[in-house]
């Protein structure tokens, strides 16, 4: 029975539930103010445009300035059914990506959606690789080795400005 209430405090303790500072008998002397201020405190979170957000932002931006993304996408769209099942991917990821950004956490509060929804992470994941080797394979007769550097380049950019609204 002794094991059966040690584990519970151990189980508590890496929890980091508030009760497990009073049932740890080595911080029973120093369960004062101090040690319900220490659960409470966070971090300071990081900014959301900082140097490396900005880069790659800019970086996407002059990738599709140079190489002309858009009118080049234009041209091969009707070329290929590869770009029609990346985009409903594509479609199916930002989608995803927008429903726990916009309305999980901004309507409903809810920013730990990964852990009440745990499947929408996954499913985000794969849908967005299926995509980017969709569009690898529409792009190659393109810009031939440079597509996955190009597309890795805007999918970056991409990334890190979604990550300025959540």
């Amino acid at each position: 029975m002794a094991a059966q209430g040690a584990r519970e405090r151990l189980r508590r303790r890496f929890r980091g539930s508030p009760d497990a500072a009073e049932a740890s008998p080595e911080r029973e002397g120093r369960a004062g103010p101090e040690a319900s201020t220490a659960f409470k405190e966070k971090e300071k979170p990081l900014p959301r445009l900082n140097i490396h957000s900005g880069f790659w932002i800019l970086a996407s931006i002059v990738v599709t300035y140079y190489v002309d993304f858009f009118n080049t996408f234009k041209e091969n769209f009707h070329t290929s059914s590869w770009f029609l099942v990346g985009s409903a991917l594509l479609l199916v990821s930002l989608s995803i990506a927008f429903y726990c950004i916009l309305y999980l956490e901004w309507c409903h509060g809810i920013e730990d959606y990964d852990v009440r929804y745990p499947t929408l992470i996954p499913i985000t994941t794969a849908a967005f690789i299926g995509a980017g080797i969709c569009f690898n394979i529409a792009l190659w007769h393109v810009w031939s080795f440079f597509t996955p550097v190009l597309l890795f380049t805007q999918f970056m950019g991409v990334v890190m400005l979604i990550s300025l609204l959540g």
